[in-house]
């Protein structure tokens, strides 16, 4: 199962060599089965040969010199993979992410360019995995041959980091419980056994890895020494299992479903049962105080945000035009209650852009040499978004109204009623079977199950919302705002 040496490969890879490598024996159950081939199963299928079109997109020349790069040696890797050793750099990658976001107007998320620029945030850090003591890897080295492999393999990851919980009151503390949380049961020469459980692994059926990472809460305590690990493992390690929630791929076409057809990410819970983990696939151990410290103190949760800023750009522009289209299509784009209720999604798109543009135009030298963009507008982004698109979901539902479930499907134009569709569907601007699909879009962003999971989703992102404004306050610069309260006092 595991390749010690981990070979690097040729670079980028096709779709199809992607969904072959996805023809394996990892364990996946839904709906009470196992599946025999993720590639074939309702509900995943579709959404894995749409990242396989995407992956092609970096070999058209259109795409190619935006979404990748050429290594030293000349191999052509996905550009979320460069360490960026200038601003220049840091744009380059911010409008590679941005690239790849367009694809699904923001609604395939967990893209492979999040987590290859967490990988490549890890190994442009390896002073800080040196630091790591415990057990029997050479945690920086085992980074840097992961790096390596999994950008000259072009591999597709997903990742875990929160643990079950029994109690909340126990993981308010920053403890765990063995019963449900993953944990090391016992360490060898060769490596370390896990079992436990993960939640939740975005995209986890259909990725090649999956990047098992040390939650941000865990307490640097001696208790929490049996959850202080990160590794990276194959999806088709034995003993790891996925449970999947309903699909909201429903079979429909493009008409019927224009996005759950396309952009199902299917998320899994992780069941780790026994599983063997070897050292050289560990990058942390045993030292909670440490683990706790990983995406800070390396910057990955900055070179992260960075993608997820350009991909919530992507997909506030698309909300906006949605809007849009709609005012247009229904003639009221000279209402003054309508656009104003657009231009609030409108604002809200161009605050996304403009921290993105501040985060990006000031990025600076890191302690391990390489360029990061400004921590500041990424973060205020990230907790912005979660109240911005719930918000923009409610306008959307508030301006389509009953509209958004008078949607005839695709087949009801192929029948008898034809007529009647044409007749009674049409609007000011256009005619009735690009107004149902129109509304469709409209519904499957702000009724459908697909579009519940997105809203969810954008809400929880990055952490409970309440967590993640209460760290924002810990981070900002208080002192200086204070400084011109006490210099206006004492003048």
């Amino acid at each position: 199962m595991f390749d010690s040496q981990m070979k690097n490969g040729a670079g980028i890879r096709t779709g199809a060599q992607y969904l072959a490598g996805l023809q394996d024996d990892r364990e996946i159950w839904t709906g009470g089965q196992r599946i025999a081939d993720v590639t074939q199963a309702v509900g995943i299928a579709n959404g894995a040969a749409t990242l396989g079109r995407f992956m092609d997109r970096q070999f058209d020349p259109a795409y190619q010199d935006k979404v990748t790069y050429l290594d030293s040696d000349g191999t052509r890797c996905g550009m979320s993979f460069k360490m960026p050793k200038s601003v220049e750099d840091v744009k380059a990658k911010g409008a590679a992410f941005y690239e790849w976001a367009t694809w699904s107007n923001g609604m395939f998320g967990r893209t492979p360019d999040y987590k290859n620029a967490s990988v490549m945030s890890f190994a442009a850090a390896t002073g800080f995995l040196a630091q790591n003591t415990k057990g029997q890897g050479d945690y920086a080295a085992n980074m840097t041959a992961f790096y390596d492999y999994v950008r000259t393999n072009d591999k597709v990851l997903t990742h875990t980091l929160v643990n079950p919980q029994v109690s909340h009151a126990q993981a308010a503390a920053g403890k765990f419980n063995s019963d449900v949380a993953l944990h090391v049961t016992k360490e060898t020469d060769a490596g370390i056994y896990v079992s436990g459980a993960r939640l939740l692994a975005t995209l986890g059926p259909s990725a090649d890895e999956i990047e098992v990472f040390p939650s941000t809460v865990l307490k640097a305590d001696p208790d929490n020494i049996p959850f202080a690990f990160a590794f990276a493992i194959p999806i088709a390690t034995p003993g790891l299992k996925m449970i999947c929630r309903d699909t909201y791929d429903h079979g429909k076409s493009h008409f019927d479903a224009p996005l759950a057809s396309r952009f199902e990410e299917m998320d899994a819970v992780v069941i780790f049962d026994n599983v063997f983990v070897p050292w050289e696939r560990l990058f942390l151990y045993g030292q909670p105080e440490l683990c706790n410290q990983a995406f800070g103190t390396t910057n990955a949760v900055v070179h992260m945000a960075h993608q997820v800023a350009c991909g919530k750009l992507a997909k506030a522009e698309f909300m906006t035009g949605l809007l849009c289209s709609i005012l247009k299509a229904t003639g009221r784009d000279k209402d003054m209650a309508m656009k104003g209720a657009v231009s609030e999604v409108m604002m809200m798109t161009e605050t996304v852009r403009a921290l993105l543009y501040r985060a990006e135009a000031e990025a600076h030298e890191d302690e391990w040499g390489n360029f990061v963009p400004l921590r500041g507008p990424l973060d205020t982004s990230r907790n912005l978004f979660p109240k911005f698109y719930p918000r923009m979901v409610e306008i959307l539902q508030n301006m389509g109204s009953s509209s958004l479930m008078a949607t005839p499907t695709e087949a009801d134009f192929e029948n008898e009623m034809a007529g009647d569709l044409n007749q009674y569907f049409q609007v000011a601007n256009l005619e009735a079977k690009d107004r149902v699909a129109l509304y469709r879009l409209a519904h499957d962003v702000a009724i459908s199950g697909f579009g519940n999971r997105q809203t969810l989703y954008e809400r929880f992102f990055f952490g409970p919302p309440h967590l993640m404004n209460a760290q924002y306050f810990d981070l900002y610069d208080k002192d200086r705002a204070i400084a011109r309260v006490d210099d206006l006092l004492n003048s």
